[in-house]
């Protein structure tokens, strides 16, 4: 097990409720600096429940339960500590509809990822340094939509507006990638594409990746390590290679092994 300094995120005994319902139920998972992780498992599991608690955009059940991100924690006893601004800054977060402004230009859409090191009224006005600038092109040359930086966002493809945000987590200097259904509203093709980015940035520069999914193949596919969630709780977790039929039955249920061969084909 890493230590808490070195992970990109120390989940301890951490529950959620809404309502009735225990979206998680006593989830303790460590994500070592450098994993690529998928979270998997079926709708109302707790899978995007656990990576927005992760990030700051859900807060946790008061009691035990703490989340650590680098080293600092940012929630205990059900509330965000005031590290959880600075954690924020070392995650960046992908989401499963892009959070692109679209009446920006997709260039201005990843200078948005320097605004966490800027006085707020530059971001406001675009006085953008010129490093910064620079950093935002090759950000977008790197993740291959470079040619489209003038676009406005919602002229552009989900792919495109994908791999822009993408970018702008580059700019923004992230240390790890966390990303909720990133490839959910993409055509395969696209998904494909995205996919590989994340296996890049997590092999060739290093970020760690924690991607939910619901394309299980996806997850086997791209990702080192599998965690599976089920009812709240943690069922798998453990290298994508040791997952089995049997297993991902036990998760999903009986229909899992048509769906998952169709999806296949």
């Amino acid at each position: 097990m890493t230590s808490a300094a070195a992970a990109v995120a120390s989940v301890r005994d951490v529950s959620k409720t809404f309502g009735a319902r225990k979206a998680l139920n006593g989830v303790s998972v460590e994500v070592g600096a450098g994993e690529m992780v998928a979270l998997i498992g079926p709708s109302g599991s707790g899978k995007s429940t656990l990576l927005r608690s992760i990030t700051g955009l859900q807060t946790i059940d008061s009691g035990k339960g703490t989340i650590t991100v680098f080293g600092e924690v940012v929630q205990k006893n059900g509330r965000l500590t005031a590290a959880t601004r600075g954690a924020r800054q070392q995650l960046g977060m992908i989401f499963q509809q892009f959070n692109l402004v679209g009446r920006l230009t997709l260039f201005s859409n990843v200078m948005l990822g320097a605004l966490g090191r800027l006085p707020g009224w530059k971001g406001f006005l675009g006085l953008w340094p010129a490093d910064d600038k620079r950093k935002a092109m090759a950000a977008l040359h790197r993740v291959g939509v470079s040619d489209y930086a003038a676009q406005r966002a919602n002229t552009l493809s989900g792919g495109q507006q994908q791999r822009g945000a993408i970018a702008r987590a580059l700019l923004q200097g992230a240390r790890a990638i966390v990303a909720d259904e990133p490839v959910a509203s993409l055509d395969p093709v696209s998904a494909r594409k995205v996919m590989e980015l994340l296996v890049e940035l997590n092999k060739r520069d290093g970020l760690g990746v924690i991607v939910t999914l619901h394309q299980v193949d996806y997850a086997i596919r791209y990702c080192d390590r599998v965690i599976a969630l089920k009812a709240g709780k943690v069922v798998y977790d453990g290298p994508a290679t040791g997952l089995d039929t049997k297993q991902l039955i036990d998760i999903y249920g009986p229909e899992f092994e048509d769906a998952f061969w169709e999806t296949k084909a």
